[in-house]
């Protein structure tokens, strides 16, 4: 497990409203609590100067990935022309900050709901908007990899299976797995399957605890979590995606109720050092 990044969202320091003066705190703050890279949620508008970012980010010694999570208004199976459009208008700002991973729920817009389980029609639309951006991905040799989310926040992959499924259905090699243990607590029968079947389309993993707080204060089991990551020998980043009500405005965007136990620099250290500690084991 020597290839592993270990990053922060920047979800870590503040709310998804990324703006000059916010993304160089969360840069700042991630790097002086000791990451390797921090993953840059980005604003649908994508309104934010690359050039500036990617100083800030040479200043502190990091790395960055990018997400995206497609809004109401970009639900693939609805609208596919404007998901594409979004989908490559986030592949161009990857490029402009010279990275290379596109990461996020990419399969449905959040919170959009049928009523009825995914059909094979809405599957078709997926994977021609998929091969597409794809395609547009890898001229400027970008990977992506697609998040499945849980049954409460889309209909349409809530599974590693279902994601591979329909990357399958493109026969593209740049679209790859994304992760996030608090939805495969949810949705999946157990922390080892999952990733073993997935092997080496696992790129980019969300760690986070079954209440999105502390790794290890949840119900989340780790140890077959990190020994199915030894088994398929992961080479992918590992960022943390929890969050605190010590920042403001968290409590309301992401549904997290309860007061946290821990303030966000306690959170982040804490979890940057079980992440270390289990990694050594």
């Amino acid at each position: 497990m020597k290839n592993i990044k270990l990053g922060a969202s920047l979800l870590s320091w503040i709310t998804p409203l990324w703006n000059a003066e916010s993304g160089k705190y969360a840069i700042e703050k991630t790097a002086q609590a000791g990451f390797d890279l921090i993953e840059i949620l980005l604003p649908n508008s994508m309104d934010f100067d690359a050039a500036t970012v990617k100083k800030q980010l040479k200043d502190h010694h990091l790395e960055a990935v990018c997400s995206l999570n497609l809004p109401k208004d970009a639900h693939i199976a609805f609208y596919p022309e404007a998901a594409e459009n979004l989908i490559k208008k986030a592949i161009d700002k990857v490029d402009e900050l010279e990275t290379n991973l596109l990461a996020g729920v990419l399969h449905s817009g959040i919170g959009v709901f049928t009523g009825k389980p995914l059909t094979e029609n809405e599957k078709d639309i997926i994977t021609e908007v998929w091969c597409n951006v794809s395609d547009y991905a890898r001229i400027r040799n970008i990977d992506i990899a697609i998040e499945p989310i849980n049954r409460y926040e889309s209909y349409v992959c809530n599974t590693a299976e279902n994601v591979l499924e329909l990357i399958k259905k493109t026969g593209k090699n740049n679209l790859f797995l994304h992760l996030d243990t608090f939805h495969m607590n949810i949705e999946e029968n157990n922390f080892y399957d999952p990733i073993i079947k997935s092997g080496k389309m696992l790129k980019h993993i969300h760690i986070t605890e079954s209440h999105r707080g502390m790794p290890g204060e949840g119900t989340v089991n780790w140890e077959e979590f990190f020994s199915a990551l030894k088994a398929i020998h992961f080479e992918g980043n590992l960022v943390l995606e929890n969050f605190s009500s010590s920042i403001p405005g968290m409590q309301e965007k992401v549904s997290l109720w309860q007061k946290s136990p821990h303030d966000a620099r306690e959170l982040a250290e804490g979890s940057l050092a079980f992440l270390k500690d289990y990694m050594k084991k």
